[in-house]
């Protein structure tokens, strides 16, 4: 029975809206970047994701294989040219050319700014940022090629306010805004959307200022469900950004 009900669902999955496409979540593993995966496979995509710790990730396939049954994962360093090229080629290689691109994958290192390492700064900027240069400058051909596609930047309320202690990890998501904003106009009129996605404190593992009250805090799905309004938007029109905030403020 319960085998039966497991491929209905992959059969529902698989004439979703987004039958056919490919997805690439970098960042994948856990958290928000997981809720994202799950939810485009509940859409009918196919799914890629990557990270740093393979236990993680091949857990997380697993999760995601009940909903569709082409997922793949890879360990990779988005902040590293040559690891993600060979991450593109091999997804490219078991899925199919990437459609769908959601730049994930964020860390978040908090402090006064002036106190901050040169170390530090190179990790929060080259995950927060770097990394989505990279990543979408080796994925952006194929869609060029493919007429289309979509690429949906995480940020945060951080991109957009300042805060003690946020040096370092505004600056980051200061800088993803532009970045963002700019690929949208240099790629739009080649039918590639880029899109920004902006929330507030959201409950993960992810590295924050201080503890988090659950009943004044986002869920990961709150997150994915933004990513899924980007993803099927009419094809002629875009969601350029979207902000995500916890509906009680702490």
């Amino acid at each position: 029975m319960m085998a039966g009900i497991k491929k209905t669902k992959l059969r529902e999955a698989q004439k979703g809206p987004l039958t056919g496409r490919v997805a690439l979540v970098t960042g994948g593993s856990r958290g928000i970047g997981k809720a994202i995966a799950i939810k485009i496979a509940e859409l009918g995509a196919d799914i890629a994701i990557c990270g740093r710790d393979g236990e993680k990730l091949d857990a997380a396939a697993k999760e995601i294989r009940a909903i569709s049954e082409r997922v793949f994962w890879q360990k990779a360093d988005v902040c590293r040219r040559v690891e993600i090229e060979k991450l593109v080629s091999a997804v490219e290689s078991e899925l199919g050319p990437i459609g769908i691109l959601v730049n994930n994958a964020g860390v978040g290192l908090f402090g006064p700014a002036h106190e901050k390492s040169e170390e530090e700064w190179d990790r929060v900027l080259g995950t927060n940022l770097k990394s989505v240069f990279l990543v979408s400058r080796a994925v952006v051909p194929s869609m060029i090629r493919a007429g289309g596609g979509d690429i949906i930047n995480i940020s945060s309320l951080a991109g957009r306010n300042t805060f003690a202690g946020g040096g370092v990890y505004c600056a980051s998501k200061w800088g993803l805004q532009g970045l963002s904003g700019c690929m949208a106009e240099d790629l739009r009129d080649l039918g590639i959307r880029v899109s920004v996605i902006c929330p507030g404190s959201v409950a993960t593992e992810f590295s924050g200022r201080g503890s988090k009250d659950p009943a004044k805090t986002l869920q990961p799905e709150d997150v994915a469900h933004a990513v899924a309004a980007v993803v099927t938007q009419r094809a002629g029109s875009f969601m350029s950004e979207i902000q995500v905030r916890p509906l009680r403020k702490s």
